[in-house]
């Protein structure tokens, strides 16, 4: 079979949804669509069938079928299934890390899955210890390991989690309790390598093809699979003084975490976080979700009565080393405390290592996969919301509709708009103060009675975003997902035109991310 006919035969397979044995077809020339793989020397493998993780990902309420998962040896194994789907009429592509997204981001129903972590993890650190060559599927928590324990070095930004590939995260933002200083993930890359949606292998950077590089830091995976990333890096502590206290009123919560985050770097904590818990002693939602040694409980009776159905947890961490004095690190920390109004004898602290500090929800993962909940589905929900409106959102979402906890953490904690460069795709609250915040229900499925039901989870995340709406919040989604254009549209608001335009310019026949939905393959001859 010549490669003219073989792809049109992939033409008519992709295209005959009518027939009744369509999967009868599909097993019979599935030897065929071989010989094309082969036709094209790709140095990985190609493993066909819709079973396997790819057809799912970490949210659980999505499933598709894909025609085949490449597992790539290499950028050029990438570029070449990219430049084979833009011949195809139908075909596309997703990049998939880890599979930790949560509505289908990474899935191309009919179409080719990449599996980025098949690729060989580099992380090459270099020779004047400042950054890091770092493959975009390796997992952040390989890049920790490499460089704090071969060199003594850590990248500067990172996620909560870090069983996330480092392609992926950029493709987003990547913010943790670090954004504050140093901006997200993407604000902490010097340089890129991508396969574009025409196939092209490009390096970009801020003066090198910098119209991509701003383009795919947020960019969704819309423009380009990011093969290679240039991480900025620092000297690494070793020891991480890990503080949390506790506050009754939002109104002091959010003014004292608000003071940390704006003052000047080196005057205040290294890490700054925040969550919402539940007033009761609800193991998961509530009290017990507090403490940080198991031998200092949380005790209720130094709640105030004033409070209301919802607590707030101020989180912080100060970065020492082993040679700093005890006395100097207590002292620093207990001025930087000494500026914040939390409950009194409601502070929970803890030494541990640098390593087990960034490690800290892989302990909760580990807990999670033993339980059984960590399979199960996860309708998560991750807003920017501007500082005008902070208040409001505590009022009628926390107080209200999240009272009752979400059967996972409900992280509320300021950035900075400051430390984000306009310039990338991603997309913020539109106000003008420098602070926004970050919203992000993790919502763990609790079979019943313990917890709600993953469509009344869903119908709950819905309804907070009516509320945002009917109360003419300013709000942006973060790890946005939407299911019509008119979505999109409002999402990106007046840089909707420039997102097509680089759509058009970097992945004119939509083949990559499909699983987005915000553009369908040759949109522009609809």
């Amino acid at each position: 079979m010549s490669p003219t006919t073989m792809i049109a035969f992939i033409e008519r397979f992709v295209h005959e949804n009518d027939l009744d044995s369509i999967q009868e077809l599909e097993a019979k020339e599935e030897d065929d669509i071989l010989v094309l793989f082969k036709g094209m020397e790709l140095q990985g493998t190609v493993e066909y069938g819709f079973n396997g993780s790819a057809g799912k990902d970490f949210g659980g309420m999505q499933s598709s079928k894909p025609l085949a998962v490449i597992k790539p040896a290499d950028k050029e194994d990438v570029a070449k299934v990219i430049r084979i789907a833009s011949r195809l009429q139908h075909l596309t592509v997703a990049a998939r890390g880890n599979g930790h997204s949560v509505n289908g981001q990474a899935m191309a129903h009919r179409g080719f899955v990449v599996d980025m972590k098949s690729m060989e993890s580099k992380i090459e650190v270099a020779p004047t210890g400042t950054y890091a060559d770092v493959s975009g599927g390796a997992l952040w928590e390989e890049v920790l390991k490499r460089c704090v324990l071969s060199h003594g070095l850590a990248p500067r930004s990172w996620t909560d989690y870090l069983g996330l590939t480092v392609g992926g995260t950029l493709s987003n933002a990547g913010v943790s309790g670090q954004t504050f200083i140093y901006g997200p993930q993407t604000e902490n890359v010097t340089e890129l390598e991508v396969v574009t949606g025409k196939g092209d292998v490009t390096v970009c950077s801020r003066t090198q093809n910098s119209e991509l590089f701003f383009s795919v830091l947020g960019g969704l995976g819309q423009f380009g699979i990011i093969t290679r990333a240039r991480v900025l890096l620092q000297p690494a502590p070793n020891l991480v003084r890990w503080t949390r206290v506790v506050y009754s009123e939002f109104s002091e919560f959010s003014r004292d975490a608000e003071l940390l985050v704006t003052q000047a770097e080196g005057d205040s904590f290294d890490y700054v976080e925040g969550f919402v818990f539940v007033n009761s002693d609800d193991s998961v939602n509530g009290w017990p979700s507090v403490p940080l040694d198991a031998n200092r409980p949380f005790d209720p009776t130094c709640i105030p009565r004033t409070a209301g159905p919802v607590l707030y947890c101020l989180e912080v961490a100060l970065h020492h080393r082993k040679d700093d004095r005890r006395s100097a690190v207590g002292m620093r920390v207990e001025r930087l405390l000494g500026q914040l109004s939390f409950c009194k004898d409601l502070r929970f602290e803890v030494d541990v290592s640098y390593m087990e500090f960034l490690l800290r929800v892989k302990r909760a993962e580990e807990e999670a996969k033993a339980s059984g909940i960590w399979d199960a589905p996860h309708p998560w929900l991750n807003i920017f919301v501007s500082k005008r409106d902070i208040a409001d959102f505590d009022r009628v979402v926390f107080k209200n509709i999240l009272k009752h906890g979400v059967g996972g953490p409900m992280l509320v904690y300021p950035l900075l708009r400051s430390k984000w460069d306009i310039r990338t795709s991603i997309v913020l609250p539109e106000a003008e103060d420098d602070v926004f915040y970050i919203i992000a229900l993790l919502r763990f499925y609790l079979p019943f009675p313990r917890g709600l039901s993953v469509e009344e989870m869903i119908a709950q995340n819905q309804e907070i975003i009516r509320c945002c709406n009917t109360n003419g919040f300013d709000f942006k989604l973060y790890l946005p997902h939407y299911n019509s254009k008119e979505g999109w549209k409002q999402h990106f608001g007046n840089q909707w035109t420039r997102f097509q335009e680089k759509k058009a310019c970097f992945d004119p026949k939509a083949i990559l991310a499909p699983g987005q939905k915000i553009f369908p393959k040759n949109w522009q001859l609809s």
